[in-house]
């Protein structure tokens, strides 16, 4: 039976997609639910999966090539059984070679690679023609295969006599921009053109935070399945200052300012795809243990490109975390519409005065980006000082003080 593959129904807003990734080629036999390929939109990777065991008949839309919703992209033929690839024919004049084991093809000989193949390996700095393809082209199983296996960067190619290589080599690569970055870079821009964008900052003893963890740790993760880390006491004390001060966790909407009567926290995570921000819903429902947890899940989703349009749709505010790339200082752009953003920076030791004594203490500096159209100087500053109140006396985040 004769089975139509399409685009499915793309997300609200988004115009069109760009197939990224064939799992499958003609003739190849899948099976009920398997996915076929990747189509990535600027802001999820959607799976389209078989309907039923059987083979793609045809590709119609190759990587790279960009689609609407519902467009035809291949032909699939259910309860049909493999195509056995067509014996190579007898060159004439020719004695026979003997018979040898089917070998994978060598990257040299392959088609042109595929978008998701080149970008995966301009991430790694590979050389594509050290990596042993699994069919007549390279695929990114074949990539993601030889990376697991233990792939080393390229090295500069040796000199040889027809082509001769100078001593100083100016190499250049082009890699397409992800949809996904495209769209980064959009929003990004969108803010600072649209906004009247305003950085303030503030230090954080974390002398009581760091102290808390290491007591508990252990017994926190063994009762809850997962590890005690800094964010989510930023997340909870993100969410009490969002309570005192409404004009950060609100939005603007043409002339009209929108306060928002929950809480969904943003979570900037870094993918191989760019930066995404999943959300905490109703993050002042959760427990540490279940920030926690919800953030390692969205960094594991991230990693595997599983992030769904819901895990990333709203927010009306949002914590970056810097420092765990060593940041010292930045200011962190705001994620449109939101009106304000919490980047964290590395925590590293630091004299500091405490009761008129020099002593050293763990510091973190912290700060705010806020949309000075609606977060005066006076509620900026005030809510990341109540920030730095809430990480410096943690027990205040228990007590509701």
């Amino acid at each position: 039976m004769a089975i139509e593959i399409k685009v499915p129904v793309l997300p609200e807003s988004v115009a069109d997609a760009t197939i990224a990734t064939w799992h499958v080629q003609p003739g190849e036999a899948v099976s009920r639910d398997q996915n076929l390929v990747d189509i990535e939109t600027d802001k999820v990777v959607l799976e389209v999966v078989a309907p039923e065991d059987g083979v793609i008949s045809e590709i119609i839309k190759q990587e790279g090539d960009t689609v609407l919703q519902e467009e035809l992209i291949a032909n699939f033929e259910a309860g049909a059984a493999p195509v056995a690839a067509p014996a190579a024919k007898e060159e004439p004049k020719a004695e026979a070679a003997p018979a040898v084991a089917a070998a994978p093809a060598p990257a040299a000989d392959l088609d042109v690679l595929s978008p998701a193949v080149r970008r995966l390996v301009a991430e790694h700095n590979l050389d594509p023609k050290q990596i042993p393809a699994s069919g007549k082209r390279l695929s990114k199983e074949d990539v993601e295969a030889f990376i697991k296996g233990g792939a080393k960067p390229a090295a500069a190619p040796a000199a040889t006599a027809s082509a001769p290589v100078s001593a100083g080599l100016r190499e250049e690569k082009r890699v397409p921009m992800t949809r996904l970055r495209k769209r980064i870079a959009e929003r990004l821009l969108e803010a600072q053109h649209n906004a009247a964008i305003l950085t303030t900052f503030n230090d954080i003893n974390m002398k009581e935070v760091v102290e808390l963890r290491a007591r508990y740790k252990d017994q926190f993760e063994k009762v809850h399945g997962t590890r005690l880390g800094f964010m989510s006491f930023f997340v909870k004390a993100t969410v009490e200052a969002l309570k005192r001060f409404p004009d950060v966790n609100a939005s603007i909407d043409g002339d009209d300012i929108v306060y928002h009567g929950y809480y969904d926290v943003g979570v900037a995570v870094s993918s191989p795809r760019g930066l995404v921000v999943p959300v905490l819903r109703d993050a002042d429902t959760l427990s540490l243990a279940e920030i926690e947890a919800k953030i390692r899940e969205f960094g594991a989703k991230a990693r595997d490109n599983k992030l769904s349009l819901d895990d990333m749709t709203g927010g009306t505010f949002t914590v970056s975390n810097g420092g765990v790339f060593g940041s010292l200082m930045a200011t962190p752009i705001i994620n449109p519409p939101q009106s304000a953003i919490l980047g964290m920076n590395r925590m590293e030791d630091r004299p500091v005065v405490v009761n008129g004594e020099i002593v050293i203490r763990p510091m973190m500096n912290v700060a705010l980006s806020y949309d000075h159209r609606i977060i005066d100087g006076r509620e900026s500053v005030g809510f990341l000082k109540t920030i730095k109140e809430f990480i410096e006396d943690p027990a205040r985040l228990l007590l509701d003080l």
